[in-house]
């Protein structure tokens, strides 16, 4: 499928597959989606260390990014797991304007050490954030108890509903521990009722610019 490199709204590029007209982020902003949806209504959440997160999709590194520069910034240690079945090529990663919008530029090694390292090998990016890469399929995710958030960002029912079935939310309840979230840009019944059906209590927050919901999901 043909991809192309696009800029958002808020100056942000990301990566448009053209024949399901999908991206990887929202076209009214890259940057301001992954800090609405993922810092401020789920890393926000937790001020205690360190906090384990897994994310679905790791595609740009976008999230994890962000993420490094927020925890720097409030001295959370992280410990960072990206699932990621088609991994985004080299050639991409160099278009990615990540680093140059969120005013990073002394971080732009970390950004880099971020897509260079190897797959299913942790490492450190510093003393207090360590990243795990897995080329994994989302139906093949089988960790018990080990997050206390996830980041769900695969690409949108209306193209891949499978990403967002009952089996795959059980998964996702599986793998966080108790009392701890999720969160993802989605607003949709169907979504929501897989959700529930799990055992997640799910709340609908606002959305992200250019969109005008969002769920939060809890494991009691």
């Amino acid at each position: 499928m043909k991809r192309e490199i696009i800029r958002t709204l808020d100056g942000s590029t990301t990566i448009q597959i053209e024949e399901w007209d999908e991206c990887y982020h929202s076209k009214h902003g890259a940057i301001q989606e992954a800090k609405h949806v993922f810092i401020k209504n789920g890393l926000s959440l937790f001020d205690s260390n360190p906090v384990s997160i897994l994310e679905i999709g790791f595609g740009t590194g976008l999230n994890a990014f962000i993420t490094f520069l927020e925890a720097k910034k409030l001295n959370q240690t992280i410990d960072y797991v990206g699932v990621e079945a088609y991994p985004v090529s080299p050639d991409e990663i160099l278009s990615m304007n990540y680093v140059e919008e969120l005013n990073a530029i002394s971080e732009s090694a970390i950004f880099k050490k971020m897509h260079d390292s190897n797959w299913e090998e942790k490492i450190s990016l510093s003393t207090d954030f360590s990243l795990t890469k897995r080329k994994q399929f989302f139906e093949a995710i089988d960790d018990i108890e080990k997050y206390d958030l996830i980041y769900f960002d695969a690409f949108g029912y209306r193209v891949q509903p499978e990403l967002w079935s009952t089996e795959i939310f059980k998964k996702m309840y599986n793998a966080l521990k108790p009392n701890s979230v999720l969160v993802t840009y989605a607003a949709r019944g169907v979504v929501k009722r897989s959700m529930i059906e799990v055992g997640f209590t799910v709340e609908k927050l606002a959305g992200p610019p250019g969109k005008r919901e969002m769920f939060r999901a809890r494991k009691k």
